[in-house]
């Protein structure tokens, strides 16, 4: 009805408060007619309202008004980006010398906002740089999304993270487990940090990623802490562990696990290959295979023997390198046949490997290490529910 008012807030002190519906719809006739974008506008209008409304009843007392209930005083304004479906909003929002005022309608991650978020974080996580963000934002009418303000909005994704690295484990037959490196800023220095990954396969063969974490490089104090972490959580029943011979980590795998250890057979080729000329790799190479395509151990050794024979003249540290590792590598042919093409190798974390790198090649260098912790974790959290190649049967 002409002349009726606002009906008021509840709580909220009304004696000056009440405003005409038709003033109202005047004022935003008047704002729309002359903006670009008319709802926007609007809504910037309506906020203005609402929040001059909330700080007189916070305040006492109208603006300049003498009153024996006032409790502070203003102290001008700050401006705050409110991003919304509607795009970004630009706030002045009332400052008072005491008690701070923060709007009632501004409610931490509001359904609809969070649907935003998501979609930067999913973008995060997908390795999109912050610059295509902004840019993929701006279209959305929404202003620049800078470094910092990604980190904060996805710092949503730690509990996700936390939650998948403390998870409940059980039995795993095997487990293999590797590391690769990446740039982490620590104070004012760039270090390059490990991040150590360890995935299994149950007693239903099912693979699964198992755990990971970031820590400054690959001593065995290190893999110590992270092996304890994977018992804590339940991880029992383990025969083999399969990895690259890192002198902290078998001694890790020794102390902790106290299980058998397989040297991955694709990194010891390449510890005996580099000793040997280019021209003669090929020769090398194929009589290595056939020391691993025999179906026994004795006979796996022979073929080993005789290898060292044939080459120890000709590559004298090569053939060291070989006899030295050869019982480690053949580890793999303890188990049932069907398993052992799958155990010989951490080929299957090699290939999650790259398809870290690939991800984290965008970021570059990491602001700390629960950034890096937080997108790689991510990523192994969507590859565990996507049921990827990290989570199939062998």
């Amino acid at each position: 009805m002409p002349g009726s008012c606002i009906p008021p807030i509840p709580g909220m002190r009304m004696a000056k408060d009440r405003i005409e519906r038709d003033e109202l719809a005047s004022k935003l006739m008047e704002t729309a007619t002359s903006a670009e974008d008319p709802l926007r506008a609007m809504a910037e209008l309506l906020t203005d309202f609402v929040m001059e409304a909330e700080v007189t009843a916070k305040v006492g007392a109208e603006v300049h008004e003498r009153s024996p209930e006032r409790t502070t005083h203003r102290n001008g304004h700050r401006e705050r980006r409110w991003d919304t479906r509607l795009g970004t909003l630009q706030l002045q929002v009332p400052k008072l010398r005491e008690g701070g005022y923060v709007p009632s309608f501004i409610e931490h991650r509001k359904r609809s906002e969070q649907a935003l978020i998501s979609v930067i974080q999913q973008a995060v996580v997908k390795g999109v740089s912050t610059r295509k963000i902004e840019a993929v934002l701006e279209e959305l009418g929404i202003a620049g999304v800078s470094a910092g303000q990604v980190s904060q909005l996805c710092a949503a994704l730690d509990e996700k993270v936390r939650k998948f690295r403390e998870g409940p484990l059980g039995e795993i037959r095997y487990v293999w487990v590797d590391a690769l490196y990446e740039k982490v800023r620590v104070d004012d220095r760039v270090e390059s940090m490990a991040v150590v990954i360890a995935t299994g396969v149950n007693l239903e063969g099912r693979r699964q990623v198992l755990g990971l974490d970031v820590i400054p490089g690959e001593n065995e104090e290190g893999w110590v802490q992270f092996f304890k972490s994977l018992k804590e959580r339940g991880l029992s029943g383990v025969q083999l562990v399969v990895s690259d011979a890192h002198t902290g980590l078998k001694a890790a795998v020794r102390k902790v696990l106290k299980v058998e250890w397989q040297r991955c057979k694709v990194h010891f080729y390449r510890n005996v290959l580099v000793h040997v000329p280019k021209r003669s790799q090929a020769e090398v190479s194929e009589a290595m295979k056939a020391v691993f395509v025999q179906r026994d151990e004795k006979s796996a050794k022979a073929k080993a023997a005789d290898l060292a024979r044939q080459f120890q003249a000709r590559f004298a540290k090569a053939m060291e390198i070989f006899e030295a590792g050869i019982d480690d590598v053949l580890s793999y042919l303890h188990y049932p046949q069907p398993h052992r093409t799958r155990i010989s190798s951490t080929n299957p974390l090699e290939r999650l490997n790259l398809e870290i790198r690939r991800r984290t090649r965008v970021v570059g260098i990491f602001p700390h290490a629960a950034a890096c912790l937080r997108l790689i974790g991510m990523l192994l959290v969507e590859k565990t529910k996507t049921g990827s190649p990290t989570t199939k049967r062998i």
